[in-house]
């Protein structure tokens, strides 16, 4: 059985947006004349009670730069933002508000959730808690419930008068993950009402770098776009179209242009990196993406995109580094399981410990298979490890031939059908012929 390639992996994975947390509402409680500070309806805030929400704002800003959010951070910041609305004879909607975001920081989505609803069911108008409560049922749909999500953005966005640059952010992205088609007065698709959108971002905070880092997505698609191509990829069989230039170009300014605004914003790195793949620069890529896992050590998707371009140079070490350090981040993601067996694979003839490293990658492409066992890639990756590597050890060698023959009969039936694995199938079920001399 001869294969063209040995190799199927994850593509890259683009972010689209800045992960999951949200800002904090600091000019929700300022200064509005005499008497001191107000909230946003205008209520005196105590000078205990300002001096308490302060205090949680400056300690939300010391984890945020330390990157030292953890359970007992985030309850503590929160009890000191909820100590500062107990000091209010009335609803302090600032200072519950960012109790919430404190723990939306770790991830502690029921009770982000419950502080958010608070201020939410007090003024319909709180537009900072609709955005974050939508974007939460959003996760909670895996993206699927669109049209929802779009409805609450956009009423908060009117609510706001076109001021809350996190929603116009998240219209953005959904409008460019539906991609329909359909004019209206807001645009020719989409894509362009996308575009509008972003731009509103940036008038109202030419500094939001969400809003930078979903316009280079949005040129970065665009110039896929421009000549029918759907996605960056690595893996075996991948479109090899060249992008729009000038579209890509495009993409490449403003990912400079937020690097030079904020050169600590992990995202954009990340985003600069899949720009740079589809321009074919590769060393510029894992610089990219290197920079964008250093700046923010919790980014999976920089980890998994710079352990990606290094297995094309065949920097396996490296790749097995960023491999490992994403699986800490999400102990059940199939890619990264596999793609730390490939790395893993790629070391086996120059490794001093290579049965050590044979059997942690055929490990690592069981767990894969208990994580989705619908998914083709894990048994056609066990299949070439068996014939390649175990075949050839000399132990049973024919119970390994055999073992590897069933493993992609296995990957066949799971790949039929599904077009990236076409080429794949057709290279496993191939049956050699005999001409005559």
């Amino acid at each position: 059985m001869h294969l063209k390639s040995n190799l199927l992996t994850s593509s890259l994975l683009a972010l689209a947006l800045v992960a999951a947390g949200c800002s904090s509402s600091t000019d929700e409680a300022k200064n509005a004349g005499k008497g001191g500070p107000r909230d946003p309806h205008g209520n005196l805030i105590s000078e205990k009670a300002a001096g308490l929400y302060a205090q949680g704002l400056s300690e939300m800003e010391k984890h945020d730069k330390a990157g030292t959010w953890n359970e007992a951070n985030c309850a503590a910041v929160a009890k000191i933002f909820l100590d500062a609305a107990d000091e209010q004879d009335k609803f302090f909607a600032p200072a519950i508000y960012n109790a919430g975001v404190a723990y939306h920081r770790c991830g502690n989505v029921a009770e982000a959730r419950k502080y958010y609803s608070q201020v939410l069911e007090k003024d319909q108008k709180a537009h900072r808690a609709r955005v974050q409560l939508a974007r939460l049922d959003l996760a909670a749909s895996n993206d699927a419930a669109i049209d929802k999500a779009m409805g609450e953005f956009e009423r908060a966005v009117a609510d706001s008068e076109y001021q809350n640059v996190e929603a116009l952010v998240e219209i953005a992205r959904l409008q460019m993950k539906r991609n329909g088609q359909n004019a209206d007065k807001e645009g020719a698709n989409d894509f362009e009402r996308a575009k509008k959108n972003l731009q509103r971002a940036l008038a109202v905070d030419d500094g939001y770098m969400p809003a930078f880092n979903q316009l280079a997505i949005y040129y970065l698609e665009r110039a896929k776009q421009n000549v029918g191509k759907k996605r960056t990829t690595f893996a075996r069989g991948a479109d090899q179209k060249k992008v729009d230039s000038q579209a890509l170009d495009l993409a490449l300014l403003v990912a400079s242009q937020a690097v030079r605004k904020n050169p600590g914003y992990a995202p954009i790195h990340n985003t600069a990196g899949l720009v740079s793949v589809e321009a074919g620069d590769l060393n510029r890529a894992v610089q990219s993406f290197g920079t964008a896992r250093k700046s923010d050590p919790s980014f999976f998707e920089a980890h998994m995109n710079y352990a990606a371009v290094n297995m094309m140079f065949r920097g396996f070490s490296q790749a097995e580094e960023a491999y490992r350090a994403a699986i800490k981040l999400k102990p059940s993601d199939y890619d990264a399981h596999l793609g730390l067996a490939l790395a893993l694979r790629g070391q086996i003839d120059s490794a001093p410990d290579g049965d050590k490293k044979m059997a942690e990658a055929e490990q690592l492409i069981e767990k894969a298979k208990t994580l989705d066992a619908a998914r083709p890639e894990a048994f056609f990756n066990h299949a070439i490890l068996t014939q390649e590597y175990k075949a050839k050890s000399g132990k049973d060698a024919n119970a390994a031939l055999e073992a590897s023959i069933k493993l992609f009969e296995e990957f066949s039936k799971k790949a039929a059908g599904k077009p990236e694995f076409a080429e794949a199938v057709e290279d496993v079920t191939a049956v050699p012929t005999l001409s005559l001399i």
